[in-house]
């Protein structure tokens, strides 16, 4: 059995840690009399950026500095690292694991599932996740978009996942995104189950089997495939 794992808003709190985040730096912006960007976030434009393939592979720094570019022309490298370093501190102190996330970890291990996790954003940015959640332990294999150069927009690291265990005829697919987790996981092949919370989880759903309110119903949908094809 091959099952792969979203990281954001599947096994941790990463909305909510980044509204925490942006309710911080907003008043930074307001001493920095950036109030431009102030209006980007308020009015949340950012939205218009979760097709960018291009963000989904940045570290945070490269990524603050796109993204004021779209306001400003040019922005202060200190301006830049003084918004580095808060976002960092104040989203770190703020990012919690879900309560059922090690407790599906664990019974996937007891019952002999390859797990790989498949996740977005920079190598940096993600792996300190892991280290700081405590839980890279758990995965037979990560795959970070940051690394291979392709989002999960496509399909190429889904492919990456299934590769590492091609002898696992059983393949499912757990993740919050639908266009990208669940479309991923379709174009492998996998029982796709789409955990709704988090950022995306009032999105249109087309490509889930299942859809499910968190990992203990995922988990159920799970065991009750593997009984199934047992």
């Amino acid at each position: 059995m091959l099952v792969m794992v979203d990281l954001d808003d599947t096994l941790c709190n990463t909305w909510e840690a980044g509204k925490y985040t942006i309710l911080r730096l907003l008043p930074h912006l307001i001493r920095k009399r950036k109030f431009k960007a102030m209006f980007y976030i308020l009015t949340a434009r950012y939205r218009e950026l979760e097709q960018s393939r291009e963000l989904l592979v940045l570290d945070l720094d490269k990524m603050l500095q796109k993204i004021m570019e779209r306001v400003y022309q040019k922005i202060k490298d200190k301006d830049l690292e003084e918004m580095v370093e808060l976002v960092d501190r104040t989203f770190f102190s703020n990012l919690k694991l879900f309560p059922d996330a090690k407790p599906f970890l664990e019974e996937l291990k007891r019952m002999g599932a390859k797990i790989v996790l498949v996740t977005d954003s920079s190598t940096y940015w993600q792996r300190k996740k892991l280290e700081y959640l405590g839980i890279k332990d758990y995965f037979d294999g990560i795959i970070i978009s940051g690394e291979t150069g392709h989002s999960k927009l496509d399909p190429h690291n889904f492919l990456l996942a299934r590769r590492m265990f091609p002898n696992e005829d059983e393949v499912y697919m757990v993740g919050d995104r639908d266009d990208t987790d669940m479309k991923g996981g379709k174009a492998v092949g996998a029982t796709t189950i789409l955990v709704k919370r988090g950022y995306f989880k009032g999105k249109r759903v087309k490509y889930a089997d299942y859809v499910v309110k968190d990992l203990t119903e995922a988990l159920e949908v799970i065991k009750h495939e593997h009984e199934k094809r047992t």
